[in-house]
């Protein structure tokens, strides 16, 4: 079932998701050649923990807990990767930065997530163009969703869309899925058309949308550290995303900065 939230947690969600935008938008600034993945960590903890929030990846799982706060994935690379001193960007990269924050660090703190693909330097046409859909694909989800709408009707939206843009592998593994409460929560939001019933979306429901879309086919693989996720065929892939709130009659986007 999926959670409502209440009006004054939505407010706190509004003002974190603000902050989580924004601390994005800084590391995303800080994105070019020669800077490692580790560094952009580091940034975005610093920038979390100074905004009183606490970095709600870092720890996250049972067994194998994800050891950062930041998700840095590089070209072939769909999310979850683990930052590393050692992996430097390079000219004509492009990089997925995915970041998710509990504010404030307190009991009344919430969960906020969001994700932007950055182009290093000078990047390829097709991969540029590949970041635009993926984009797009976001914007028309957003665009889409207000209450009455189906869940899985969302997925369809996002593939029409890519679909009339080009030939894509849209992602079917990973998907998008509420927040809020926890980092994760119900429902699940697939990326493409999915026929099952699903539940009509109410006001006050808080969702992570997030496309994953490759340039070459839409099967992926996990490395052997059990957190790196890759394309099967080594093709480049983007990620967007945003935490939005179903309004009475549309949705706001959460995590736009200030």
């Amino acid at each position: 079932m999926i959670t409502i939230k209440k009006t004054n947690e939505i407010e706190i969600l509004e003002r974190g998701g603000k902050i989580l935008g924004s601390i994005l938008r800084k590391v995303g600034e800080a994105v070019k050649q020669g800077v490692s993945t580790k560094f952009l960590d580091d940034l975005a903890e610093k920038l979390i923990l100074d905004a009183g929030g606490v970095p709600s990846f870092k720890g996250y799982g049972d067994g194998n807990p994800f050891p950062a706060t930041l998700c840095t994935s590089i070209n072939h690379e769909v999310v979850h990767c683990i930052p590393k001193e050692d992996r430097i960007l390079q000219n004509g990269d492009i990089i997925g930065l995915d970041v998710g924050m509990k504010w404030p660090n307190n009991k009344a703190g919430l969960y906020t997530d969001c994700a932007i693909t950055v182009p290093v330097g000078c990047v390829d046409r097709q991969i540029l163009e590949l970041l635009d859909v993926t984009q797009g694909a976001l914007q028309e989800a957003i665009n889409f969703i207000k209450p009455g709408v189906f869940v899985n009707d969302i997925g369809e939206v996002i593939e029409k869309y890519v679909e009339s843009r080009g030939r894509y592998g849209i992602v079917r593994d990973l998907v998008g899925h509420g927040v809020g409460y926890k980092v994760h929560e119900s429902p699940i939001i697939p990326n493409f058309k999915v026929y099952e019933k699903s539940e009509k979306l109410k006001p006050g429901m808080v969702l992570a949308i997030e496309p994953m879309i490759n340039l070459g086919g839409h099967e992926i693989e996990f490395n052997d550290n059990g957190w790196d996720i890759v394309t099967s065929d080594k093709s480049a892939s983007a990620h967007f995303e945003h935490t939005i709130v179903v309004t009475e009659s549309a949705c706001k986007v959460l995590t736009n900065p200030d």
